[in-house]
């Protein structure tokens, strides 16, 4: 298990009552606790308020500053003041648990899992956006543990195959799995992204035509069905796979998918919604209240919210929390039904004389995406209530920056900003506008 780094939060920027001069003074102050490192970032805390909008609270989440396609960290984003930093999940470590899982259904399923009986294995795979360092990293995650990976220029190859009923793909390679003495071939069938034609990914919709055209041409050929998250597992499920007994596997542990697992759906990964959400206000609430960025995160706040490193970690190089994730399967799916439950040992009520109400402006970059709409955004409503928040939450449609960055016409009115974006790549949309 990773140290979680902790970080202090240095009290600065406090401005001068005498606001009519301009003039501001700073001061900081670090704490260490243990082994772990500090750091130390600037408050927004003031008597007048008037803090510039590019130095207020910046939380990127579920959607980390990147080039898409070489995956390098955009760190001007991400250090772009004192108070910026990102949350989201360990992808690699939560791609590595979904493939396992898939691996271990096959070995515990060795009898029945061939359905055509042919000693191939063949699964399909719904990829999200081909320039996402998540999809990316689950693409990765389940042909590294089938043994369907190459290696190309940029580590393991996750472009899709489109399809390869014969094995010839250049971008994967037939993999072998031996279970109790037999040895099955493993093959990726198909994988594409699933990008609809008004250019919005993850659609739920393209997953579920591209699955009735693989199945109407390879049939009991597909003996697995993956995908890179619930919503495209859930329309696939629902539109041929259970109908069909074919184990169906995603990732998000979304409400309807971890339901579904009782019939028949084979799995999913809980990254670990309820911390993500927390940690994204909680940064937020902590930078404007001017107190240690680590408070009610790796130290205990007023009312006794703490977490444990069991859940998350800090990346001090990359100014990143990350939530760890658990694989939800047959086991355990019943302790992951309520997806939109507040963790418990952060879910004790801020009282509001001491942490004052603040306005956010945070959106989400579809306002149709399965996980952000139906599990992330009903937990931060309830952390906001909590962390005494008022958050205007913004809507996008999963196609451009400019539908969202429209929306944020007069960031003065707010106190700090949560941003997911559309494209990895499209931090300065919204860095501009708070520079101005």
């Amino acid at each position: 298990m990773k140290k979680v780094l902790a970080l202090t939060l240095a009290a600065a920027m406090a401005l001068s009552l005498a606001a009519c001069s301009g003039d501001t003074s700073s001061s900081t102050s670090t704490a260490g606790t243990g082994e772990d490192a500090a750091d130390t970032s600037t408050s927004t805390a003031s008597d007048t308020g008037a803090v510039a909008n590019k130095d207020k609270p910046l939380v990127w989440y579920n959607r980390q500053p990147s080039n898409s396609t070489t995956g390098e960290l955009d760190m001007e984003a991400l250090t772009f003041n004192d108070n910026t930093y990102y949350v989201g999940f360990d992808a690699n470590q939560g791609a590595e648990l979904q493939g396992k899982m898939v691996a271990d259904y096959i070995a515990a399923h060795a009898d029945t899992i061939d359905r055509n009986g042919d000693g191939i294995i063949g699964y399909v795979l719904a990829i999200g956006d081909i320039g996402h360092n998540d999809s990316i990293a689950r693409t990765r995650g389940v042909r590294s543990a089938l043994g369907t990976a190459v290696e190309g220029e940029n580590g393991i190859v996750s472009d899709p195959v489109g399809t390869n009923l014969e094995g010839k793909a250049p971008q994967v390679q037939d993999g072998t799995l031996e279970v109790d003495g037999k040895t099955f071939t493993v093959r990726e069938l198909a994988s594409q992204e699933m990008k609809n034609s008004a250019g919005a990914t993850w659609d739920a919709s393209t997953a579920s035509t591209a699955l009735t055209t693989w199945s109407s041409s390879m049939g009991d050929s597909i003996d697995i069905v993956i995908s890179n998250n619930d919503g495209m597992g859930m329309a696939m499920f629902n539109i041929w796979s259970k109908a069909n007994g074919v184990p169906t596997f995603g990732y998000d542990a979304n409400a309807d998918a971890v339901a579904a697992i009782a019939e028949g759906y084979g799995g999913t990964i809980s990254q670990h919604a309820d911390v993500q959400a927390y940690l994204t206000l909680r940064l937020i609430r902590n930078a404007l209240d001017g107190v240690d960025i680590n408070t009610g995160i790796a130290t205990a706040d007023d009312a006794g919210n703490v977490l444990s490193d069991e859940v998350y970690y800090y990346d001090e190089a990359s100014r990143s929390y990350y939530a760890l994730n658990v694989a939800v399967t047959a086991d355990n799916y019943q302790d992951y039904l309520d997806s939109t439950v507040p963790y418990a040992p952060v879910s004790n009520q801020l009282d509001a004389t001491a942490h004052p109400e603040k306005t956010v402006w945070l959106d989400i970059y579809n306002a149709a995406d399965n996980f952000l709409s139906a599990t992330y955004q009903p937990l931060l409503e309830k952390y906001d209530d909590l962390l005494n928040l008022k958050v205007d939450y913004i809507g996008g449609d999963g196609q451009t920056e400019g539908n969202i960055t429209n929306r944020l016409g007069n960031p003065d009115a707010y106190d700090a900003f949560a941003i997911n974006m559309v494209k990895t790549d499209n931090a300065s949309s919204y860095t501009s506008l708070l520079s101005q």
